[in-house]
């Protein structure tokens, strides 16, 4: 496995808010990951569960460079950009495949003509998971907020937060409740909080 909290380390000071924020957040996705990991492989599902947890640990790095002082980011960039700079950022060292996560979880994905549609200041590409690895953290982060400490979000709360974005956003969504099937969240709540 790599030193997920060595290069996390890079870009954030433990014991600073933003440091916690981001670990706290991230770790809620990774147990929740790894859950679903569990019940794909119990369903003959190959899948790379170290990758995944990784993935979790790393899918937000960015965040430091966004201008979102509600979640400790004083950056100068749009919130929505955190996925492209944390793919530039995990590039730089080698994490390709680490990379193609940071910049496909947000939302259930974007297309290039969501991008364009919605004018959203980000390169015209599909930024969509692809592999079940980059599916299962989009899917896990979908659950938990950066902006409060709470338990995971009910599927139903997650699925009205995200057709604000389209139909297209919620049926990508919906595809993923199908393929990994509705978190057994609660079980986690409590070793969170």
């Amino acid at each position: 496995m790599i030193d997920y909290n060595n290069i996390i380390e890079r870009y954030y000071t433990p014991g600073n808010d933003d440091y916690e924020l981001l670990t706290r957040h991230s770790t809620q996705v990774a147990m929740l990951a790894r859950q679903l990991c569990e019940r794909l492989i119990a369903g003959m599902h190959p899948v790379d569960e170290d990758f995944v947890w990784e993935a979790s640990m790393l899918h937000d790095i960015g965040i430091f460079k966004t201008h979102a002082p509600s979640i400790y980011c004083n950056g100068t960039e749009p919130y929505i950009c955190h996925g492209v700079i944390g793919r530039h950022l995990l590039e730089s060292i080698g994490l390709f495949r680490h990379a193609l996560v940071c910049e496909r979880h947000t939302g259930a994905g974007l297309t290039a003509q969501e991008i364009i549609d919605q004018g959203l200041p980000l390169p015209h590409r599909d930024m969509l998971p692809l592999s079940l690895e980059e599916k299962v953290v989009c899917y896990a982060d979908k659950f938990y907020s950066k902006s409060h400490i709470a338990p995971a979000k009910p599927i139903e709360q997650v699925r009205q937060q995200l057709s604000k974005f389209g139909q297209g956003t919620l049926s990508r969504f919906d595809a993923m409740v199908q393929l990994l099937g509705v978190p057994d969240y609660a079980s986690l709540d409590g070793e969170l909080n």
